[in-house]
């Protein structure tokens, strides 16, 4: 388990200091808007890339289970139709581009610097879309395999030429939003290119075969695309609560979506960091799965589920008592700095309360039990604006995030109720 999870860990919490370092790079210059437009930008591309995440979370599972059948050849069918899809998506986005950008830049009211350059941003790093989403399925296909250290490597030089190129381009070259997003560019491009190398001589190392009636089987296809029909469903309801927290900061004020926008990167460290031993129980429940073995599934849960716990406490504690010197270091603007102090407390309860729902996605995506993500999903983001509405009206800000931490818990609670039906629909497809 730690074998998987701790290259994993180590990976995903580069991934959100991509946000972090480009906030403070950002951050260096005098106008809070810069900042506000950088978290605007990147909004778009979490609500694209997180509504096509199904590309990683699907390959995963299926890749988790091909595994745990010893079966080499449908290994890379799973490979190939995850890479299809993903070529044609990343077309499309690059296509509609124009229409995605003015969709978005309605929704999102934020004022006309904001604005600006959240679009120069937009128009930049949306021609790495192909890119992107190609990483998604080559880190989904490692992990489902269990080579994490693989997924490791392609994540972190991904994260440090995003990070590295963005000092360059801002702090050395002179740059604002425009350099943050070719930095994005270079480093998605460049990242699936190296992934792409090491999938194939991976295939010729296992010596598989690339089997065209697999890849295009029908039934297989069809099932595919139900697996990742639901993941998306799912994902762009979580995306729409997170556009939607983002948006009615925008809304309020500069300031308030900027503090908002630093506090959030504390829960995306803590949140990744955790997902590592999701990732963890993806693969070895799938693996568990794929060779019907009830007790490798029980193990993977309880053994992952506890790892992830300890590792949420350890977060709220070093969020709650390091909170005012991250502040410091991630803004100079006096006004940011003291209003994310006053919502410390939220982004510190965040991920310990959302500990339950990055296992049980964990569990859900492993098992392939993706219709019940999918209706959980809906029932919560449902709670969570029913728990909104009176909660920012009375308390505005505060209320916000005390929405935010009611999602979370409305999700841990209605995946846990549907434990019983994931065990006896895992083990009963045989």
């Amino acid at each position: 388990m730690l074998a998987i999870a701790v290259p994993i860990m180590l990976s995903n919490v580069t991934e959100p200091m991509i946000g972090v370092v480009n906030t403070a790079v950002i951050g260096q210059l005098p106008g809070a808007y810069y900042i506000g437009a950088i978290t605007v930008g990147s909004l778009i591309f979490n609500f694209i890339y997180w509504g096509f995440g199904f590309l990683r979370l699907g390959t995963g599972g299926l890749s988790a289970q091909a595994t745990g059948r010893a079966d080499a050849e449908e290994l890379v069918a799973v490979l190939m139709r995850a890479l299809i899809i993903a070529g044609l998506l990343g077309v499309a986005i690059i296509l509609l581009s124009p229409l995605i950008g003015r969709l978005a830049f309605g929704l999102l009211e934020g004022s006309a610097e904001v604005e600006s350059h959240a679009a120069t941003y937009f128009y930049i790093r949306v021609f790495s879309a192909p890119f992107a989403l190609t990483s998604f399925c080559l880190l989904g296909w490692f992990v489902g395999q269990g080579r994490a250290r693989t997924a490791f490597i392609i994540q972190l030089y991904l994260n440090l030429t995003n990070m590295a190129l963005s000092l360059l381009f801002v702090l050395g070259l002179g740059m604002t939003s425009d350099g943050v997003a070719l930095a994005a560019l270079i480093a998605e491009v460049t990242a699936a290119l190296l992934g792409l190398v090491i999938a194939y001589r991976r295939l010729r190392e296992m010596g598989a075969r690339f089997e065209r009636y697999r890849v295009f089987d029908r039934a297989k296809l069809i099932r595919t695309l139900a697996i990742n029909r639901d993941i998306m469903i799912r994902t762009v309801c979580l995306v729409l609560v997170f556009s939607w927290f983002t948006a009615r900061g925008a809304k309020a004020s500069d300031v308030i979506v900027s503090a908002n926008a630093v506090l959030m990167h504390f829960f995306d460290v803590a949140a990744f960091l955790i997902d590592g031993f999701a990732f963890a129980t993806e693969a070895l429940v799938g693996q568990a799965v794929g060779a019907h073995d009830r007790r490798r599934f029980t193990a993977a849960v309880r053994l992952t589920s506890i790892w992830a716990l300890v590792v949420g406490f350890l977060t709220f504690a070093v969020i709650w008592l390091g909170g005012p010197w991250f502040i410091d270091m991630m803004t100079v603007n006096a006004e940011v700095r003291e209003t994310a102090r006053h919502y410390l407390l939220w982004s510190a309860l965040a991920p310990l309360i959302g500990v339950a729902c990055f296992q049980y996605d964990g569990i859900f995506t492993g098992a392939t039990q993706t219709a019940d993500m999918r209706n959980m999903m809906l029932v919560s983001m449902v709670v969570f604006f029913l728990a909104w509405w009176p909660l920012e009206q009375a308390y505005g800000n505060h209320g916000l995030w005390a929405s935010m931490i009611v999602f979370f818990a409305a999700r841990g609670i209605f995946f846990a109720l549907r434990m019983p039906a994931l065990r006896r629909a895992a083990f009963s497809q045989r």
